[in-house]
């Protein structure tokens, strides 16, 4: 696949690697911000090969995992009411409710769940039920909000009256604020995602390149593109240098994706939004604007978001702020497994405990 195979090849990954060797002068600590970066970074054992001193350290990247237990709950209870059909990303079935149940166990006991691909699937769905209300929860971060958004567009042109978004979308780079602003957690750089840069732009992260001082790269997922982020984060550690660069050319450009943005701005307005492991964080999240509230199911189904405590001996919230490793908890590959997950972070295809359990050997 052209753009993709390319940057799997071992004949250009082996010299990156001896490159970085080269380059690495002294210790620092990385935080990898997306959960593709952390499951490729596991899966090509990436993190047996870098130099010694380097530290890898997984963040809040996951967007079903950072999902509040209070959104699960509230999801799972609109699952239980009559007449209410739940149309949603396949990531999204398995993870545990305050109860510890899912979305998978609601199904089994005759709630109307159907995985999607596209949230204009979704769209499809209500067209095809018109006696059901569909409600579409909406996880994610920038990368997915334009077409969410484009879809609550169609609706309203093609008058579905049948179709809500629950969203529980979220922003960066608020998150990185408030985890920066924690004294006890010790980073210098960041490799900055890749999906969220291609709508946000690499220039989102100056602010945070200059007030703390970090240096910052925009990776791709590839191999070769993993190693070529860590030596320019490395050139920048040496020279004492805290700036933005941009390492996913092929995919991201400075300011982003314009039209994508103002897709996004159309429907959705910045809100303040809960973040599992980090409370509420102000305007982190995204919520449908008064025009076109007749889609949000917040309004249209009269949810109340009830708190809801993690589960016990569960550590997902301190490995999303990058304080805990998943072996350190105590229900990691014991009660917790992918088959038997109790947080979220073992159930994503990106979450870090996931990651651990499957290519951390």
């Amino acid at each position: 696949m052209k753009y993709l195979d390319e940057f799997r090849d071992e004949n250009l990954a082996a010299p990156l690697l001896q490159e970085l060797h080269r380059t690495f002068s002294k210790p620092f600590r990385v935080m990898e911000v997306c959960g593709t970066h952390t499951m490729s970074i596991f899966r090509n054992g990436l993190r047996s090969l870098l130099p010694k001193g380097l530290k890898l350290i997984s963040g809040p990247g996951c967007p079903v995992c950072v999902t509040s237990a209070a959104h699960i709950d509230a999801i799972l209870a609109i699952a239980e009411q009559t007449n209410m059909r739940i149309a949603l990303f396949g990531d999204l079935l398995r993870v545990p409710g305050s109860t510890g149940l899912s979305l998978a166990n609601g199904s089994a006991k005759g709630a109307k769940v159907d995985v999607v691909y596209s949230p204009m699937d979704a769209l499809e769905i209500a067209r095809s039920h018109p006696d059901e209300m569909i409600v579409f929860p909406g996880v994610g971060f920038e990368t997915t909000t334009p077409g969410i958004a484009a879809t609550i567009l169609a609706a309203d042109n093609c008058g579905i009256d049948n179709f809500t978004v629950f969203s529980t979308h979220k922003v960066m780079p608020p998150p990185l604020l408030a985890l920066l602003d924690d004294p006890d957690l010790k980073i210098d750089a960041l490799l900055c995602p890749g999906h969220v840069s291609t709508i946000i732009g690499a220039s989102a992260y100056v602010p945070l390149a200059e007030t703390y001082k970090l240096a910052c790269v925009v990776g791709g997922f590839e191999s070769a593109d993993i190693l070529q982020a860590m030596i320019m984060l490395a050139k920048q550690i040496n020279r004492g240098e805290s700036k933005v660069e941009n390492a996913y050319t092929r995919a991201v450009r400075w300011e982003g994706n314009r039209r994508a943005q103002q897709m996004t701005a159309a429907i959705f307005e910045p809100v303040d939004m809960e973040w599992r492991g980090l409370g509420y964080i102000p305007q982190s999240g995204l919520g449908i604007r008064s025009k076109y509230k007749h889609y949000d199911a917040v309004t249209r189904l009269g949810i109340n978001l009830i708190p809801a405590a993690e589960p016990k001996g569960c550590l997902c919230g301190e490995i999303l702020k990058g304080k805990k490793e998943p072996p350190a908890c105590p229900l990691y590959g014991k009660r917790c497994t992918p088959g038997t997950p109790v947080g979220p972070c073992m159930v994503s295809s990106e979450g870090t405990c996931a990651a651990f359990y499957t290519y951390g050997g």
